[in-house]
């Protein structure tokens, strides 16, 4: 029979501990709510009265409501007030011992048939179930921050949990409106073991002056649609705490990419924890503070940057596909001449009525006038000649992934462009040094990696190889900004930012699902409802394709000799099979 859970206790009122007094509270359960530092108990009150006179403030709760749900409410200062409850959440900082004291001690103080449970993000359950008599009570569940705002709930079961503790904390999850996934006690759990090798990695690529912070978040928001860039995340979470869950996740999987990044302990001894302490990555007005502030590390006012930048008012586009022609439009839209090769009539007609045609659904949605749309178009000519290039300032190339058709078209461009003119490749995953040692210029070539739909994204990664001049580099920066565009900097290896931050998670999602540790869809659950992604990964994969992501990620993996960057098996015999996602109607899921 289920358990009756209408007495809930939680244990630590700091920011996650007082969000899931409120989430019970609001709820309509009576909670008793412990800290006992008389300072801390205080400070959990005041969240819980700030947070909920936020909600009236905005109309989401009434004055009665409001004074209804603090009355459910029992503040205290010892355990010992948890006796009647039917369950007790743990939500204290993330250290072993501190835990797996206060279950002990717990232990001997409530019911027999009350639950515990923990809100551990990293520790293992097992190793904290078994400081009390009765380790078959305890479980894991896993809040996300705000508590009162995030659905996402992981409930973890040990290998002792007994079945109907799982079945009432998960009722109990559903009953206060979260979305309830369960999985085993691993490290991480579901959403942790996906964000924080990812968040490492961009750490990584900082330490490594890869990027600037400013382009790594930039470009996961702006590339991907994440609500925060991994540094700036970084921050928020705590420097300290992601080393902790970081380090945890290390010793028990022993995974290299989960091995804390040096900088991370660095920058934690020194005391820079991010927000809380008002420095990390990012420096803040003040401790507590989400205003950054400038830094020595903040780039210069556009503005004022520069390296001179060679003039633009021509550019070429080489290709055909709907890459090609969204760039075609982002130029034209920009102020630019364009002049799009194509290799038949046929293609030619059919890219300038495909612009003819998203251009005018720009008016009818009102993001356009039609004498902009009519400039727009007077600006672009077409033709199937590549000759038609040799008096164009830039060239952007945007022909298929294969290495060597954009080696034949470079040394094609090579001879047909003028001396001065740059040369640009819109590549994802080759190495534009290779479309560079095809030419007898490779100072003037770079990469213009734009993202899919063109006119829509905002992002460029602006990639510099070994030979580009440092003019180029700024020419093209200046460029993407005169169209509207973000560009952002990196040098040249696979995967550049964005490619080389995602596919990794994406690759490490399918090693979770291939493991049986949790299915596609709680996985894409956790990721969109837990962390803000406005696609799960599964999703996302079957949207990208399968046979591109594994070509990118062996293009990855193949770089950096990164043995966590190995395909996963089952990506791997998913497009051996044919089943390539959503384009052939077949992927990890199947559509109509």
């Amino acid at each position: 029979m289920a358990r009756e859970l209408s007495t809930i206790g939680v244990v630590g009122l700091g920011t996650m501990g007082a969000g899931i007094v409120e989430v019970f509270a609001r709820n309509g359960l009576d909670v008793v709510a412990v800290e006992a530092d008389p300072t801390g108990l205080e400070r959990g009150r005041g969240h819980l009265e700030h947070s909920t006179g936020r909600a009236v403030a905005r109309g989401k709760l009434s004055t009665e409501e409001q004074a209804a749900l603090i009355a459910r409410v029992r503040f205290a200062s010892s355990l010992d007030d948890l006796a009647a409850c039917d369950l007790v959440v743990e939500a204290v900082p993330e250290h072993l011992d501190l835990k797996r004291e206060i279950f002990g001690k717990l232990d001997s103080i409530v019911r027999s048939d009350a639950i515990l449970a923990t809100n551990t993000s990293s520790l293992s359950v097992t190793e904290i179930s078994v400081a009390t008599h009765n380790p078959r009570r305890v479980v894991g569940m896993h809040f996300f921050n705000p508590a009162p705002v995030l659905k996402f709930v992981e409930v973890i079961r040990t290998v002792v949990t007994e079945d109907d503790v799982v079945d009432d904390v998960t009722a109990l999850a559903a009953r206060i409106g979260k979305m309830p996934v369960v999985v085993g006690d691993k490290a991480g759990f579901i959403a942790n073991a996906l964000l924080f090798g990812y968040l490492n990695h961009a750490v990584s690529m900082f330490e490594s002056r890869y990027a600037t912070r400013e382009d790594i978040d930039a470009a996961m928001q702006l590339g991907c649609g994440l609500p925060m860039g991994p540094l700036a995340l970084m921050d928020l979470i705590g420097l300290d705490t992601a080393y902790e869950i970081l380090d945890t996740m290390y010793k028990q999987g022993r995974d290299r990419l989960h091995a804390p990044s040096p900088i991370l302990k660095q920058m934690v001894t020194a005391g820079l924890k991010g927000r809380k302490s008002g420095q990390g990555f990012y420096k803040y007005a003040e401790a507590g503070s989400s205003t950054v502030v400038t830094d020595n590390l903040t780039p210069a006012e556009v503005s004022g940057e520069h390296e001179a930048v060679r003039p633009v008012s021509s550019v070429g586009v080489v290709g055909s596909g709907t890459m090609a022609t969204g760039i075609v439009e982002v130029l034209a839209k920009g102020g630019l001449d364009v002049v799009y090769i194509a290799r038949s009539d046929a293609k030619v007609a059919g890219v300038r009525a495909a612009l003819a045609k998203s251009l005018e659904k720009a008016v009818q949605r009102g993001k356009l006038d039609g004498a902009d749309r009519d400039a727009a178009l007077a600006r672009i000519t077409g033709s199937s000649r590549l000759e038609d290039l040799a008096t164009v300032d830039l060239v952007v190339e945007a022909v298929v992934e294969d290495l060597g058709v954009k080696q034949a078209l470079f040394e094609n461009l090579d001879e047909i462009c003028r001396p001065g003119a740059i040369l640009a490749t819109t590549t994802s995953s080759l190495p534009v040094v290779e479309c560079a040692a095809a030419t007898s210029r490779p100072a003037d070539v770079v990469g213009m990696h734009f993202f899919n739909p063109a006119p829509v994204m905002k992002l460029v990664e602006v990639v510099h190889t070994v030979s580009t001049a440092d003019d180029v580099v700024a020419t093209v920066t200046d460029l993407c900004r005169r169209i509207g565009k973000h560009p952002v900097s990196c040098g040249d290896r696979a995967g550049f930012i964005v490619n080389a931050l995602l596919f990794p998670y994406l690759n490490d999602a399918v090693k979770m699902l291939e493991a049986h540790y949790a299915s596609a869809d709680d996985i894409d659950t956790a990721m969109k409802t837990g962390c803000g992604y406005p696609m799960g990964p599964f999703e996302l994969l079957d949207v990208v394709g399968l046979d591109v992501s594994h070509t990118i990620q062996r293009e990855l993996y193949l770089e950096f000799r990164e043995r966590g960057f190995s395909p996963a098996p089952l990506l791997e015999q998913l497009v051996t099979a044919g089943y390539l996602g959503r384009k052939v109607g077949r992927g990890f899921r199947t559509y109509p």
